[in-house]
């Protein structure tokens, strides 16, 4: 018997019980930087130093931290189901819980690329500085989607998710654009669960008979919906 497919929607919000901090504060900085000044193509060619600074702190961060149970329970979820983690966040923190089938739509926090071939990507655990040099003798920039750049993955992404069973929305406010657009590829009718602190339920999501809202940490929900999954 085919096994049931789980997609997983993961945000800032799963990460940041690891104590990664969320995208941005309250104030709008990141770090205390303007997020157009470290994340985007405009940002880069004014001050690349700023930039590679900026993520070189954040991968260092990321070394230092551990998963958490939301991240080892959805990979204990492989058990009894197909599942499919599609994730905005950029740390290798599903990964490192055990999940197997995860893709990273906003880049990947320990890779870089060329930035003469985007399809040079390579993995980096160091600091990247100016003069690291990929292969053709370009500079090597981190392999992150910046702010006004496409999402290449976002049709592998719909396509994972019109193939679930069962969609599961985790640590994220739905805010974020492409990415809260991908509820519309999911089959209709099928359970949608929506695990947030803070649940941004609009008009159009209140109508959903299907759907079912957990005001909770990752953790928290996580640990109910396998309950609840058994």
């Amino acid at each position: 018997m085919k096994r049931k497919k789980i997609v997983i929607l993961s945000g800032a919000g799963i990460s940041a019980e690891s104590g990664i901090r969320t995208f941005r504060d309250a104030d709008g900085l990141w770090e205390g930087h303007d997020v157009m000044e470290v994340a985007s193509p405009q940002g880069w060619k004014k001050n690349p130093a700023l930039v590679l600074d900026f993520y070189n702190q954040r991968r260092r961060q990321l070394l230092e931290v551990k998963p958490n149970p939301a991240h080892t329970g959805i990979a204990q979820l492989e058990e009894n189901f197909e599942v499919s983690v599609v994730t905005q966040n950029v740390d290798d923190l599903h990964e490192r819980g055990g999940s197997t089938q995860v893709l990273h739509l906003h880049g990947e926090l320990l890779k870089v690329r060329s930035t003469r071939d985007p399809s040079l990507v390579m993995d980096w655990r160091q600091d990247l500085n100016q003069g690291d040099l990929c292969p053709l003798g370009s500079q090597l920039r981190p392999h992150i989607v910046w702010f006004g750049e496409e999402v290449p993955l976002l049709p592998q992404a719909a396509l994972i998710c019109s193939q679930a069973d069962i969609l599961v929305i985790v640590g994220t406010s739905l805010q974020v654009y492409p990415a809260a657009g991908l509820m519309a590829y999911a089959p209709a009718g099928i359970p949608v669960y929506y695990i947030d602190k803070n649940p941004q339920v609009n008009f159009e999501l209140s109508q959903m008979k299907n759907l079912k809202v957990w005001s909770a940490s990752a953790s928290e929900g996580v640990h109910r919906l396998m309950e609840e999954l058994e």
